[in-house]
């Protein structure tokens, strides 16, 4: 019998924090373990999303990034390396739907997985854990 980690004292760590694919039910789960931790958290939905630049608006939108927002991904990766518009002990972002914007950009899709992979591994350096979890039917099909 092996003892499991409960979910918010996984959440709390730094050094497991990244961007991950969860099955969808397991959303309200992670939200209650973000809200009990009192960290800033933000869905963005991604449904009907056609590229790139209807990506990245989703984010400036979820997220109230700065009027200095670029609307690239560089600009994107600074935004959420600074996020003192939204200071908090840590940070869950729910990326729901994204299935259409895999589908209809999978490159950019890839991109901006790997911003918030890099996002999270800057945050580690802060020891401030930094989530973002694909919200998705099947976790290991992706």
């Amino acid at each position: 019998m092996s003892a499991q980690l409960p979910l918010h004292a996984m959440l709390a760590d730094p050094a497991m924090a990244g961007a991950y694919f969860v099955d969808r039910r397991e959303r309200d789960a992670y939200v209650e373990g973000a809200g009990r931790l009192e960290f800033a958290c933000a869905t963005i939905d991604f449904s009907g999303c056609t590229g790139k630049a209807d990506a990245l608006g989703r984010f400036a939108q979820a997220l109230r990034l700065p009027e200095w927002f670029g609307h690239n991904w560089d600009a994107l990766a600074d935004c959420l390396a600074d996020l003192s518009w939204m200071p908090a002990g840590g940070y869950l972002l729910l990326l729901e739907d994204t299935a259409a914007w895999r589908a209809a950009d999978r490159e950019g899709f890839d991109i901006a997985i790997e911003v918030l992979e890099q996002a999270a591994e800057g945050w580690k350096a802060e020891r401030v854990p930094f989530w973002a979890l694909m919200l998705v039917e099947d976790p290991f099909a992706d």
